[in-house]
């Protein structure tokens, strides 16, 4: 049946286990998870996708199936790491999220012969604000993991508007229960809160590195379409119109009533059958 759920494993380049489900039957597409989530935050969006395309969705290094961060990790480690899914599967379509999106481009822009076509939902890339991780790394250090949550929620403006409006004390006391919660209850197959949020660390050091390397996307081979929402903060729409000014064969869409979460499983906040409607137009020869 198309909608069972396969999980899997491939050896990366430096002998990192990258784990991956696997879902449907048809052309192949990797999903490219963002941060503060895992391959099963798109798990609804790949079975809406599993009557038309063999859906591949792998866990970043760092959490769920895969192996760790390795001393010295960047975006090329990233690549790698979504090569051997690409190299494994035959897959010839790609969609990422968030910084999975900026990951997903700079792959596309290294393997010219091995992707045809590219989706990407606000990578972020160019334009998101980093000075919020020096404290963000200072407070995961010394285990105030809550505040670090804090920081970065504020920093990176993730979440709802309501969200980050409120005073930073009754948003950690909300974060430090949830992941109190998750230690007693569990997360089901989603990767808990906890062990999240020390990947951000790695994520951001990828926009980081991606900084003044715009101009290389002119070069790119696939096409691209560039999604985003209405209700997502500038900074996530400028780095699309940055993108849609250096691209040589790029569509953009915006997604009316959306935010940067859209992507993700309903139960996440998403609306991932809007995001899957798009996919579709596009990824359909």
């Amino acid at each position: 049946m198309s909608n069972k759920i396969n999980e899997l494993t491939v050896t990366s380049a430096d002998g990192t286990t990258i784990g991956y489900y696997q879902v449907g039957r048809g052309p192949g597409l990797v999903i490219s998870h963002g941060g503060m989530g895992s391959a099963y935050n798109h798990i609804q969006q790949a079975q809406a996708l599993a009557d038309t395309y063999t859906v591949y969705l792998p866990d970043r290094r760092g959490r769920g199936m895969s192996g760790p961060y390795r001393p010295g990790h960047g975006i090329q480690q990233d690549v790698a790491d979504l090569e051997a899914v690409i190299t494994k599967t035959g897959a010839r379509y790609l969609f990422g999220l968030s910084v999975g999106g900026t990951i997903a481009l700079q792959a596309a822009l290294t393997l010219p012969d091995a992707v045809d076509k590219l989706a990407v939902y606000e990578p972020g890339a160019f334009t998101a604000p980093t000075a919020w991780l020096a404290r963000f790394e200072r407070e995961l250090a010394v285990g105030r993991t809550a505040d670090a949550l804090v920081t970065a929620l504020k920093g990176a403006q993730m979440g709802p508007a309501f969200m980050r409006a409120m005073p930073r004390r009754l948003l950690a006391l909300g974060s430090e229960q949830g992941m109190r919660r998750e230690d007693r209850t569990g997360s089901g197959q989603y990767v808990p809160m906890r062990d999240l949020a020390p990947t951000l660390l790695q994520d951001v050091g990828v926009l980081i590195e991606m900084e003044g390397r715009l101009e290389d996307f002119r070069a790119m081979h696939a096409e691209v379409l560039l999604l985003g929402g209405s209700r997502s903060v500038p900074y996530q729409k400028a780095s699309l119109t940055a993108l849609e000014h250096v691209l040589p064969r790029v569509r953009r869409v915006e997604l009316a009533g959306l935010d940067h979460g859209a992507p993700w499983n309903a139960d996440r906040g998403g609306r991932p059958e809007r995001v899957v409607q798009e996919l579709r137009r596009f990824f359909t020869p």
